[in-house]
C-alpha cells in the first residue's frame, strides 16, 4: 500500500490437551506449547509491530506456587524480544539445575512460562498509547484462582464511554479509560459475580471453602459470563481470555467483523486470527481449520472439553473486506483467489482507459501487497490479447504468411517490475522542503522498459490519503516519460472512517473526501457541508439506534467516476508531463471478489452497528470544527 495504514491486531491461543510428558516423549520437548505460540505469533507479525505479549497458565500446582506467567514488549521487534526473554529465563534455570533437563514434572512446577494454556497477542496500536501498559494480554489479578482473568483481543469498541459508565454504575472505579481495560473489567465483574454465586451453591451442598474450588471449576458457565459482559458492546471484536484455574474462551462479535479461526485434535486446541497460520504451524488441511461463527464463543473447560456456544444473537455477517484486501496473509487459499479477482474485475475499467491498446501498455504494481491483484490483472490482459490475436488471424485469413502468424502469436502483454521500494526513509529533517525531497526518494524505478508511446498502468491495493502518490510515486513514474500514467486501486474509494480496528479515524485525511469537497466548491454546492454539519450536531443527543449516516450526503451529488477524475487532478502536480488517470474498484466488483466478506462501511458508509453511525457523524463534526482528535 502506497499510503500505509495501521493494521489489525492478532490473537493466538494454544491449549495442550495432554500432560506435558506426552509432548516430551513425542516431540522431544516439554516446550511444545511455547514453540507453537512463537510460530503462531511470528506468522501473524504482519498484524502487529507496536507490541506483543504472551501469557501462560499452569494447572494443578500447589498453593504458593506461581501458576500465571506473563511477558510483554513494545520494543522494535516485540515478538523476538518476548521469546528471547522467555528463552533466557529457561536457559538460566537449566544452568542452575542442569540435572532437571529431562524432569518434566519438576520443570512444570518450577519453571516460568511452561504450562498447559497459552495466550498471545500482536498489537498495532490504534486507540490508546503504545506504552508497555497498553500491550496485551491484560491481567486482572486475585487470590482466587477462578477470579484471575487474562484478556487479549483484536477489537475496537465504538461505545467505550457507555461501557465505562456502566462499570461506574456497578460500583467500580476503573484505573484508566481504554476500551481494553473497560472490556476486561466488564468481564471480570461478571466472572466474580458468577464465582460468588457458585460458592454460595457449594456451601448449600455442604462443601467447605477449599472443597468449593473444584465445584466452581466444574460448574462455571463462561457463556453466562460473556453474555452478561458483552450485552452492550458495540464494535468489532475477536476476544480471547484465560481464567486462572484453566478455563478459556474466544468470543466473536455478532456481525463477524473481526476474524477468528480454530483447530482441534486429540492433542491441542489452537486459535488464531488467520487460517493459513494454523494450517502452517500444525501442518493441517484447510478443511481442518474452522471459522468461529459470529456471536459465538469457543469455550474450553479445564477438563479439556470444548464447545461452541451462541453468546449473542448473530446479525448480518459483514466480515471486514479490508482484511481480505490488505491485512491478512495472502497465503490463505480463498484470500489469494479473492485478491486475484480484485485485479481481474477492475481490468475492464483499465481497458477503457488505455483504449484497448494492450500492446502499447506496460503493467506493474506498487510493492508488495498488491502483487496478487496484479497477477489477476495480468491474467485478464493475457486473455484479452489472446482474443485479439485470434481475431487478427481469422481476419487475415489466407493473406497472412507463416511469418506474420508467428509474429502475431509471439505478442505478449508487457508486465514489468517498475516501482522498487528502497527503504522506509525517516523524515528526520524538520523543514517541509527537506521532508518532501526525502519522501520523493522512497521509491525508485526501473529504467529502459517504458517508451514515450506507452501507457503505464500501476495497480495498488488501495489509495487512502494519496500523499505518497502525489509526493513520490507519480513523480518518479513520470521520469520514465510514458504518455499516460494509470493508477489503479484494487479497492473502492475509501470515504468513511473505520471504528472497528483499522486506524482510519479522521475523515478529512481521505483523498476521496477531499475530492468531494473540491467538487462541491466547483459546483457551488458547498452549502451541503454546512447542512450536514447541522444534521450531525442535531443527532448528538440521540441514542445510537436512531442515528443515520448524514455524511453520505457529501458524496451523493457525484458519481464515483467524477470523484476519481477529481482525485487525479489533485494528485497531478504542475511538473508532471504525463496524463494521469485514477481508477478505483467498483463496489460491485469488490462484492464479486469477496462474496463472503461483505463488510464495506469504509467504502459505502453502511456501518454494521449503530455506533458506527455515531462515529462517522462525529468524525465529520471534528473536521468541520477543526478538532484534530479521534471520533471514538
Amino acid at each position: 500500500m502506497s499510503d500505509a495504514i495501521k493494521h489489525e491486531c492478532g490473537i493466538a491461543l494454544v491449549r495442550l490437551k495432554k500432560p506435558l510428558q506426552f509432548y516430551k516423549d513425542k516431540y522431544g520437548t516439554a516446550f511444545y506449547g511455547i514453540n507453537k505460540m512463537y510460530l503462531l505469533m511470528e506468522k501473524q507479525h504482519n498484524r502487529g509491530q507496536d507490541g506483543a505479549g504472551f501469557a501462560s497458565v499452569k494447572f494443578n500446582v500447589e498453593p504458593g506456587t506461581r501458576y500465571i506467567s506473563r511477558v510483554r514488549s513494545n520494543q522494535s521487534q516485540p515478538i523476538q524480544d518476548i521469546f528471547a526473554q522467555i528463552n533466557e529465563r529457561i536457559n538460566s534455570t537449566f544452568e542452575e539445575f542442569p540435572e532437571r533437563k529431562d524432569d518434566v514434572t519438576w520443570q512444570e512446577e518450577n519453571m516460568p512460562y511452561i504450562g498447559n494454556l497459552f495466550l498471545g497477542h500482536v498489537r498495532y496500536g490504534t486507540f490508546g498509547k503504545n506504552s508497555i501498559e497498553s500491550v496485551h494480554p491484560f491481567l486482572r489479578q486475585s487470590n482466587w484462582k477462578h477470579k484471575n482473568l487474562i484478556v487479549a483481543g483484536n477489537f475496537n469498541m465504538t461505545n467505550s464511554n457507555q461501557i465505562l459508565e456502566e462499570l461506574i454504575e456497578l460500583g467500580q472505579h476503573p484505573k484508566e479509560f481504554t476500551d481494553t481495560v473497560t472490556v476486561m473489567e466488564k468481564i471480570g465483574h461478571f466472572l466474580e459475580d458468577e464465582v460468588s454465586k457458585l460458592y454460595q451453591e457449594a456451601k448449600k451442598e455442604g462443601f467447605n471453602k477449599r472443597q468449593a474450588s473444584p465445584y466452581i471449576e466444574e460448574h462455571l458457565s463462561l457463556k453466562k459470563v460473556l453474555k452478561r459482559s458483552s450485552k452492550s458492546w458495540d464494535g468489532g471484536y475477536a476476544m480471547a481470555g484465560l481464567v486462572g484455574h484453566g478455563d478459556a474462551f474466544v468470543l466473536r462479535d455478532p456481525n463477524g467483523i473481526r476474524p477468528a479461526f480454530f483447530f482441534e485434535n486429540d492433542e491441542v486446541v489452537a486459535v488464531a486470527s488467520e487460517r493459513p497460520v494454523i494450517q502452517t504451524v500444525f501442518n493441517v488441511k484447510l478443511e481442518d481449520v474452522q471459522e468461529l461463527d459470529p456471536g459465538h464463543a469457543l469455550i474450553i473447560k479445564k477438563s479439556g472439553k470444548t464447545s461452541i456456544k451462541k453468546v449473542n444473537e448473530p446479525g448480518n455477517k459483514l466480515s471486514c473486506s479490508f482484511e481480505r484486501i490488505y491485512f491478512s496473509r495472502g497465503s490463505d487459499a480463498s484470500i489469494y483467489q479473492e485478491r486475484k479477482n480484485l485485479g481481474k474485475f477492475v481490468f475492464p475499467q483499465v481497458l477503457k482507459s488505455i483504449k484497448s491498446d494492450v500492446s502499447n501498455t506496460v503493467f506493474s504494481y506498487i510493492p508488495n501487497t498488491a502483487e496478487t491483484s496484479f497477477y489477476g490483472m495480468t491474467e485478464a490482459a493475457e486473455d484479452l490479447l489472446n482474443e485479439q490475436k485470434t481475431a487478427k488471424i481469422l481476419t487475415g485469413g489466407k493473406n497472412l504468411s507463416a511469418a506474420m502468424v508467428t509474429e502475431i502469436l509471439s505478442e505478449r502483454p508487457r508486465f514489468e517490475k517498475i516501482a522498487i521500494k528502497d527503504a522506509k526513509l525517516r523524515t528526520f529533517i524538520a523543514d517541509d522542503s527537506s521532508r518532501d525531497d526525502l519522501v520523493e526518494h522512497v521509491y525508485d524505478v526501473t529504467y529502459g522498459v517504458v517508451k514515450p508511446t506507452d501507457n503505464l498502468v500501476i495497480i495498488d491495493d488501495s489509495i487512502v490519503r494519496g500523499t505518497t502518490l502525489k509526493k513520490s510515486i507519480i513523480k518518479i513514474l513520470d521520469r520514465l516519460k510514458p504518455k499516460k500514467i494509470v493508477i489503479v486501486s484494487s479497492a473502492p474509494q475509501i470515504r468513511y472512517p473505520d471504528c472497528y480496528g483499522i486506524d482510519m479515524a479522521r475523515i478529512d485525511a481521505f483523498i476521496a473526501f477531499k475530492a468531494a469537497l473540491e467538487l462541491l466548491k466547483d459546483q457551488n454546492k458547498y452549502h451541503i457541508v454546512d447542512e450536514v454539519y447541522k444534521k450531525c450536531k442535531a443527532q448528538q443527543s440521540k441514542i445510537d439506534v436512531e442515528i443515520v449516516n448524514h455524511v453520505k450526503e457529501i458524496y451523493k451529488p457525484f458519481s464515483a467516476e467524477e470523484i476519481s477524475v477529481k482525485i487525479a487532478q489533485m494528485l497531478k502536480t504542475d511538473d508532471i508531463n504525463a496524463e494521469v488517470e485514477v481508477i478505483y474498484q467498483t463496489i460491485e466488483g469488490l462484492h464479486r471478489a469477496c462474496p463472503n466478506h461483505l463488510g464495506d462501511w469504509y467504502f459505502t458508509g453502511n456501518y454494521p452497528t449503530p455506533g458506527g453511525h455515531r462515529v462517522v457523524n462525529q468524525a465529520f463534526i471534528n473536521f468541520y470544527e477543526g478538532n484534530n482528535k479521534r471520533a471514538y
